[in-house]
């Protein structure tokens, strides 16, 4: 039952809680992925909720006395009936409840008085004679229900220094579920029952002592050097009983713990963490904390030997295992989420688990999903408010706060509770504005958990769309760029919540106060290419999805499974960490083709796409899309020209794209509409794109044509290389205006083209990496556009070529000042004794021997000047050593016998 349904059943026929006469209620805390609140009073405190454990169920009330009052004898029976395993079971009920008893009874239960037994389907009791916890727990686990009332204040008033989340009687059965009793009063009153899952407040006082905690685990720490080449990933920490233990500057925490249930957890950033020297004090007081001291022994995750080695230093009783009955703690990784199930059981009933991992790397091969809700770890972890992320943090050495500072620092929940009470009381931001940055990103990467079944990811959802309705979603552009942190928050946000799917009716009015209104068409019918080889393709369909509206693309049954996906928008570039927004920061979205039908959407609109698999071999596909607006669409060699000038360049849509054989440009359609004949411009793009592949040693047309699109704002430099290629606007003449191209230099454009040809088997980073893309460059404005080297870029005039040639020698030849402009230097000066044929003949040798890639930089740079001299037939090692190459002596003696060149422009400084 999902939670909304599992609600309605729970209040049907309760119109109003009447939390009122002499009992004064506990406030309840949740956690956890399943507790859901019931009645919630209107301060947002939680006095009745329900959760699962294992195949059992829970229902909890914040004071016994409502089990006596008649006012909710209504609530009483729903809930029994909810909590009762198989119609007709028996209900049980604790002695001194004989009301309740008596109430059951007159609505048809089987119901008794009488202790407890296993054999029951429902028990029923209070909160404060919990003596069979284990078979408390033992029986919800195995499918029982459960239905306790009580309260703990009173309780901690006589137990002072206790702590009421574990050891008030109550909590030792409930917390397993993710509902715990607390020693704070909830208000009391009559408070109508509420139409949907109520919102309960963010930031519960639960009175769990975090500094003492803080204490323990930091006792001798002081300070967590990473400064070595494990890159750790950043963790969210969302949940009501997490906490981080050191943060960068950013707030983004580095190490967290938390407790959940009777267990408790503590994650590492990475898994080197577990065995790194520096941190050994840290992991040792992480042990025990955890509970090492319990009777059990500690089990460490097999490939885990150098912790295994250093707890067993420590003469801890430890065995390299899976996690087995009897252990007191496990250490693991978080690669692997197999026994996701036993651990979360692990640690409800008062296990500890140590987990270490990034996910940042196995977020490079899962693109299609997010960190936060794919990555095998976060399986295990969201349940307990600690997500790892594929965010990176620097490799450095983090102070160690001291428990008091530790127990302050930024937490999700906290700031997303002041953050709303600001909202709502338009008070500034005061403390809270140096975090909000870190809290939209927080918020979005929350949101991609997608844990829809879970009543507290839903309240967060519900709280999120609220405020974002009530203050307004920004529109961020070229003349109005976005820098306030509180409005860059709202524009991830906006973005997040309706790309997840969540109250999406609820956001379109608020964008759409500034959005013009475009035409869509009722159908189009568009074929797009389904054989792509190498990498997947992007497929334009020449339409526009309008911002909140909502288009439908219909495929052949072939289509469906095969991994095809809709795309709507080509601005690839996540800006989520510019201080400055002339965009929203994420404006693509996708969506899998499962079924013929699929709807797609976006709350900031966008040109349309089929994102075609690699190695499909579909053939064309015809394609219908319904709803969409027509764009600005040109294809050489197969458009209308007529059509193009009478009708297609003057579609509404935003943005336009012009099609070559092997390059397609997105640019916005005003800087085309005035383009009579686009032909003249793609012929041109035809001959530079063969003369790129032509260096290259590729084919032509490239098996997937390039992509080149302007932005308004990109994530780094004026242009990037990547499919697609992005520039600014500024740029559109340096792509789009054929007059602009053939009378100037378009240097940026092709290096980036020539970056997407470079290999890593005969790359040298970091010293190639801006150099030998400008051989196409060089190659392209010459053999192409007539345009000889001095004038294609002012860095390569004779004068300013020999200063540079001329400092690095002075300097020492020196490879770490070997970049850039000095670096092509090399390259032109062996083009200019031997020519372009040495280039391309050794490209494509190269893409017959990709093991090269894997060769360390010293082998890979011996590699090229071998087969460069061999290819020329010339010793071309006194060239490379007077350039401060690093030379092996095998190397020397194999081309001895080659002649030497006579021609060598360094002969000068050998």
């Amino acid at each position: 039952m999902d939670p909304t349904a599992l609600y309605n059943s729970l209040i049907k026929g309760v119109e109003v809680f009447k939390f009122t006469g002499n009992p004064v209620p506990s406030e309840l805390l949740l956690i956890g992925d399943r507790a859901l609140p019931v009645a919630v009073n209107d301060k947002g405190q939680v006095l009745i909720a329900v959760s699962h454990y294992g195949r059992g169920r829970v229902a909890v009330l914040a004071h016994e006395g409502y089990l006596h009052d008649p006012s909710f004898g209504r609530f009483l029976q729903n809930a029994v009936g909810w909590l009762i395993p198989t119609p007709g079971a028996s209900v049980g009920v604790q002695a001194g409840l004989e009301s309740l008893v008596q109430h059951l009874a007159s609505s048809g239960c089987s119901v008794k008085s009488a202790p407890f037994s296993a054999s029951l389907g429902v028990y029923c009791m209070d909160a404060y004679g919990v003596r069979e916890t284990k078979e408390l727990i033992e029986f919800v686990k195995s499918g029982g229900g459960l239905l306790i009332a009580g309260q703990a204040w009173h309780w901690s008033s006589t137990h002072a220094g206790e702590d009421v989340l574990l050891a008030f009687p109550g909590n030792k059965v409930t917390t397993v579920s993710g509902i715990y009793f607390t020693a704070k009063y909830g208000d009391k009153g009559v408070f109508p029952v509420s139409r949907g899952i109520p919102l309960s407040s963010l930031d519960v006082s639960h009175g769990k002592d975090i500094k003492h905690d803080l204490k323990l685990l930091l006792d001798g720490v002081t300070d967590f050097n990473l400064n070595y080449e494990s890159v750790p990933s950043a963790l969210l920490v969302h949940g009501p009983l997490a906490f981080p233990i050191v943060l960068d500057r950013s707030n983004r925490a580095i190490l967290a713990a938390a407790h959940y249930g009777k267990g408790r957890i503590v994650v590492l950033s990475h898994e080197s963490q577990l065995s790194h020297p520096p941190l050994k004090k840290f992991v040792l007081n992480a042990v025990r904390w955890l509970g090492a001291a319990k009777p059990g022994k500690i089990g460490i995750q097999s490939n885990l030997t150098v912790l295994h080695q250093h707890l067993s230093e420590e003469r801890y009783c430890c065995q390299l295992s899976e996690l087995q009955d009897g252990m007191s703690v496990y250490c693991c990784t978080s690669y692997r989420d197999h026994q996701a199930a036993e651990i979360h059981e692990f640690v409800a009933e008062g296990g500890g688990l140590l987990i270490g991992g990034q996910a940042w790397w196995w977020s490079y091969s899962n693109t299609e999903q997010d960190a936060v809700a794919g990555y095998p770890g976060n399986k295990i972890l969201n349940k307990f408010g600690i997500s790892i992320t594929a965010s990176t943090l620097k490799n450095t050495v983090y102070r160690a706060p001291s428990a008091q500072e530790a127990a302050r620092l930024y937490h999700f929940q906290k700031a997303l509770s002041k953050f709303r009470e600001h909202v709502h009381s338009n008070e500034p931001l005061g403390a809270l504005e140096p975090c909000v940055k870190t809290l939209g990103r927080d918020c979005a990467s929350f949101l991609r958990m997608k844990a829809h079944e879970s009543p507290r990811y839903s309240m967060m959802c519900q709280i999120l769309t609220m405020l974002v309705t009530k203050t307004g979603i920004p529109q961020a552009s070229n003349c109005n760029p976005v820098r306030n942190p509180k409005e860059i928050m709202l524009l991830n946000l906006g973005t997040e919540l309706y790309s997840e799917s969540l109250c999406q009716e609820a956001l379109v009015p608020v964008l759409m106060r500034s959005v013009p209104e475009l035409v869509a068409d009722p159908a189009v019918e568009v074929q797009v290419n389904g054989t792509i080889e190498g990498c997947s393709a992007w497929r334009s369909t020449g339409l526009f999805v309008s911002p909140g509206k909502t288009a439908h693309v219909i495929v052949p049954s072939a289509v469906t499974g095969a991994g095809w996906q809709v795309q709507t928008g080509c601005h690839s570039d996540d800006l989520s960490d510019k201080e400055e927004l002339k965009r929203p920061p994420v404006v693509i979205r996708r969506f899998p083709i499962n079924r013929v039908r699929t709807a797609v959407s976006s709350l900031w609109g966008g040109l349309l796409y089929i994102v075609v698999p690699a190695g499909s071999q579909l053939g064309p596909v015809n394609i219908t899309v319904q709803g969409a607006v027509r764009a600005p669409f040109f294809k050489a060699g197969q458009s209308n020209i007529s059509e193009w000038q009478r009708t297609v360049r003057h579609y509404a849509a935003p943005w336009a794209e012009l099609e070559a054989d092997s390059i397609i440009l997105t640019v916005p359609s005003d800087s085309v509409r005035h383009l009579d004949n686009p032909e003249p411009l793609l012929c041109l793009w035809n001959r530079i794109t063969r003369g790129i592949a032509e260096l290259a040693a590729r084919p032509h047309p490239f098996p997937r044509p390039e992509r080149i699109v302007a932005d308004v704002q990109i994530c780094a430099g004026w242009m990037h290389s990547g499919y697609p290629i992005m520039l600014h606007l500024d740029s559109v003449k340096e792509i789009a205006h054929l007059d602009f191209m053939t009378s100037n230099s378009i240097w940026g454009p092709i290096h980036e083209l020539g970056h997407n040809q470079q290999s890593a088997a005969w790359e040298f980073p970091p010293h190639t990496t801006e150099a030998t893309c400008n051989l196409w460059s060089v190659y392209i404005h010459e053999k192409v556009l007539g345009t000889p080297r001095c004038r294609a870029h002012e860095m390569l005039r004779p004068k300013t070529r020999r200063e540079g040639l001329r400092k690095y020698m002075r300097n020492g030849a020196r490879l770490d000042q070997w970049e850039v402009w000095v670096c092509l230097e090399t390259y032109l000066q062996l083009q200019e004794g031997f020519g372009w044929e040495p280039f391309i003949q050794l490209f494509s040798d190269y893409q017959q021997i990709p093991s090269a890639a894997r060769l360390d930089k010293v082998s890979r740079m011996n590699l090229w000047a071998e087969k460069f001299s061999q290819q020329v037939k010339r010793n071309l090692l006194p060239f490379f050593k007077a350039w401060g190459w690093p030379i092996g002596k095998d190397l020397d003696r194999k081309l001895s016998a080659l002649p030497a060149w006579k021609e060598n422009p360094m002969k000068e400084y050998i």
